[in-house]
């Protein structure tokens, strides 16, 4: 297992941008070259383990793009203070936590982001990963046609349904549709006792989507024991495939994971930025 857990990370060898889209001005933390990838943080926030990940994309060949839609950037929150940030999230405008509620207002600049970066980076399409509380976003954002590439990383939205969908009806019909005509795929990752993203929910992704949404259901025994102190007390239990709960070694299957939609992004975006790309 890995050893201590990660410390702060300054984000210094990141652009810091402010970008406003639609009216709404966020930091946006900019990186690399190549298609652009949107990399959309779990609770509470762009942790040091997130931005890790970020690192691979970007010596993967891609321009990452992490906004920060919650919390404090780069710290490791106490249990507490990331609890803090859970409870803000929840009730803000920008978030729609429970079910019957649709797809977080937030989706809508997060699709104008996808235009904006696919007009900086060129190219035919842009990939996009949400994680945990941002999970669902990834498939949202697929109303963009410029999104070509989305990863759905343990979604845990809606938190009191866990067989429910953050998505509407009409918006799964959308990107089912889109899948279909474009034979695009989604890809979608938890572990088999996370206790948030359960396999249910699963199942109503692949009823809603069909074909072309493509589990992958990781053992528990695969999951990192070494977690932040916001896991260790509020999500006991293999979660987070690419950020708290990997092992950095070979073999690992979060490893492979990992590995599986970097090959995933080259797939379906390197082809594309071939041109264009600044």
């Amino acid at each position: 297992m890995e050893g201590n857990r990660i410390e702060a990370d300054p984000l210094t060898d990141f652009e810091v941008r402010r970008i406003t889209l639609d009216g709404t001005t966020k930091r946006v933390y900019v990186s690399g070259q190549g298609p652009a990838v949107i990399i959309m943080a779990e609770m509470p926030g762009i942790s040091p383990r997130i931005a890790r990940f970020g690192r691979w994309v970007r010596e993967a060949g891609f321009t990452i793009f992490m906004p920060s839609l919650f919390g404090p950037d780069g710290t490791v929150p106490s249990a507490d203070e990331g609890a803090a940030v859970f409870r803000r999230a929840c009730i803000s405008f920008e978030f729609h936590a429970l079910a019957g509620k649709g797809a977080s207002p937030v989706t809508e600049w997060l699709r104008a982001l996808a235009r904006h970066a696919h007009t900086e980076c060129g190219g035919e399409g842009v990939g996009a990963i949400g994680m945990c509380f941002t999970g669902n976003f990834a498939l949202s954002m697929m109303l963009e046609p410029k999104v070509l590439a989305p990863v759905v990383a343990q979604p845990s939205l809606p938190l009191d349904d866990p067989e429910g969908l953050e998505s509407s009806p009409e918006e799964l019909a959308a990107v089912r549709r889109r899948l279909e005509k474009e034979n695009l795929t989604v890809l979608a990752y938890r572990f088999e006792g996370d206790q948030i993203c359960k396999a249910q929910r699963f199942a109503a992704y692949s009823k809603a989507l069909g074909p072309g949404f493509k589990p992958r259901t990781l053992p528990d025994s695969a999951a990192n024991a070494s977690v932040d102190p916001f896991f260790k007390k509020h999500v006991p239990f293999p979660h987070s495939v690419f950020t708290q709960h990997l092992i950095d070694e070979a073999g690992q299957p979060t490893l492979e994971a990992r590995d599986e939609i970097l090959a995933f992004f080259k797939q379906r975006l390197f082809s594309a930025c071939s041109v264009g790309s600044n």
